[in-house]
């Protein structure tokens, strides 16, 4: 599979829809790009944040509070 037929698969977010999706602040969305601990790509002066990018983190950093309370 070459790369061009992967990036075609790929769905970029923006930052703005990023922060929606997570429902954070735009700010919050910089943080984690910035920091490294979200992936993005950089467009001129801008952001671009691969959907399944979202979809990792939000599964690596899940947590599930129910402890028997």
């Amino acid at each position: 599979m070459s790369t061009h037929s992967l990036l075609e698969e790929v769905k970029f977010l923006t930052v703005a829809e990023v922060a929606e999706l997570m429902r954070v602040s735009k700010m919050t969305v910089y943080r984690l790009v910035h920091a490294g601990s979200l992936a993005a790509v950089r467009v001129g002066r801008s952001f671009r944040v691969p959907e399944h990018a979202v979809q990792e983190y939000l599964a690596t950093t899940f947590r599930d509070d129910k402890r028997g309370v």
